[in-house]
């Protein structure tokens, strides 16, 4: 088959991004032609089983997100706050970008909004994977978008969801919605298997001496500098140690890990990057180590030497995609 994978952002760092990135990597190693349109100014930097990337150019260099970021040469703002002209000039930048690919056999496109839209304009078939960002974060409440979800998702041949969760989000912010299929994310097993504690640490810092020079956390999506010299000392205790890997915003609920870590006593690491992280680094407990983000090259040894994994969430997620 020759697909075109649509992703309105980068291919590192969280959640959809990963998945995106994946998922071109599985469909192109299963022999299809995968063309990726998304943001990504390097895609040389990830394995995509071949995947040809397409960077549409964006009116105004506007991006519409539905959490607050920061993105290199972009004007990111969130979705809701966007005027229907701005948010039409977007949809069809990125529905060309599409047509010039076709034909194909199938236009896969993430988030109801603005990935439904999109496809829908590109006239060809399409499917459309459902996040839960697009519906937590600007779609609950307000009901022009929600209208607007709903009419791009009609004439999809499948809407796709990662849960029963996001499934009943999907009804409840959009209506009903014909022909939705349940797909769990999957597990890249090759990847994420137990691992001795040696073997796994002398990777881990192979990769983290790998990393790009980033001084004084300049780049907040690059692992911080040094990472390799403070995991080496952290894990020469084989004492247990409590892990979390994420954005760092407010409602992923760190702070509420802090409150039990401070009850316990208990260690832990926080990778990841966002705009809560000062905060966090000023209410930490005493035996808290932050690296900034890392990647699955990192995560796939950095597992191995924790105890548990925790996804101390307060707001409502996507689960399947988040734990």
């Amino acid at each position: 088959m020759r697909i075109i994978l649509w992703h309105g952002y980068l291919l590192g760092g969280t959640g959809s991004n990963v998945y995106t990135r994946a998922l071109a990597r599985a469909w192109g190693r299963l022999g299809h032609e995968v063309v990726l349109v998304c943001q990504e100014r390097n895609p040389g930097a990830y394995d995509l089983g071949g995947a040809r990337v397409v960077r549409p150019e964006l009116p105004d260099k506007l991006l519409p997100v539905f959490v607050l970021d920061r993105y290199e040469a972009l004007e990111p703002r969130l979705l809701q706050d966007l005027t229907a002209e701005e948010r039409g000039r977007y949809v069809e930048a990125n529905a060309a970008a599409v047509r010039a690919e076709l034909p194909a056999d199938l236009v896969f496109a993430n988030h109801v909004l603005l990935g439904g839209p999109v496809a829908a304009a590109a006239g060809a078939p399409y499917a459309v994977k459902a996040h839960g960002s697009e519906l937590e974060y600007s779609m609950r409440g307000n009901e022009e978008l929600s209208a607007w979800g709903r009419e791009s998702l009609a004439d999809a041949r499948a809407t796709f969801v990662g849960s029963a969760h996001i499934r009943s989000v999907l009804e409840e912010v959009v209506g009903h919605v014909d022909r939705v299929y349940e797909v769990p994310p999957g597990v890249d097993v090759e990847a994420f298997k137990p691992e001795p504690r040696a073997d796994a640490l002398e990777r881990l810092l192979d990769e983290a001496r790998r990393d790009a020079p980033n001084p004084g956390g300049a780049e907040e999506r690059f692992p911080d500098e040094g990472n390799a010299e403070r995991l080496a000392a952290w894990f020469e205790s084989d004492e247990p140690t409590v892990l979390y890997f994420g954005k760092l915003l407010y409602n992923k609920g760190v702070h509420v890990l802090f409150e039990a870590l401070r009850e316990t006593g208990a260690r832990a690491v926080i990778v990841g990057f966002g705009d809560y992280r000062a905060e966090l680094e000023r209410t930490a407990p005493p035996r808290t180590l932050f690296t900034g983000p890392l990647e699955h090259r990192h995560l796939v040894h950095l597992i191995p030497l924790c105890e548990v994994t925790v996804v101390p969430s307060i707001f409502p997620e996507a689960f399947g995609m988040v734990a």
